[in-house]
């Protein structure tokens, strides 16, 4: 895995291994992305050297699952929506835009 992150100030694009946090610009890719990536037209695409995969540790794994067991949790008031729900309102590509539908209704219903 790496991170992609464009400098707009500099026409910059930076592919590097993958950043432990979020940041605006920054976009996570698998190898096979990463190796075809290509900069945008007057952009330099400059390419960190990333250290050789090794198996993930305990610490880890056990770090993987506390996020997944946060993600799933309900939010505090019931405000939780199950992942899937909502209608369709856009798509590009292999993307698509969902709205959450109100309490109480279906998709397809007014």
């Amino acid at each position: 895995m790496f991170t992609l992150t464009y400098v707009y100030r500099d026409s910059t694009a930076v592919l590097g291994p993958l950043a432990t946090y979020a940041e605006p610009h920054c976009y996570d890719l698998c190898a096979e992305h990463s190796e075809r990536l290509t900069a945008p037209m007057g952009w330099e695409l400059v390419r960190l050297p990333v250290e050789e995969e090794t198996e993930p540790s305990a610490d880890d794994l056990e770090a993987l699952a506390d996020a997944v067991r946060e993600a799933a949790r309900p939010a505090p008031g019931g405000t939780h929506e199950p992942v899937g729900q909502g209608t369709e309102v856009g798509r590009r590509g292999h993307l698509r835009v969902l709205r959450s539908e109100p309490a109480g209704t279906q998709p397809g219903q007014e």
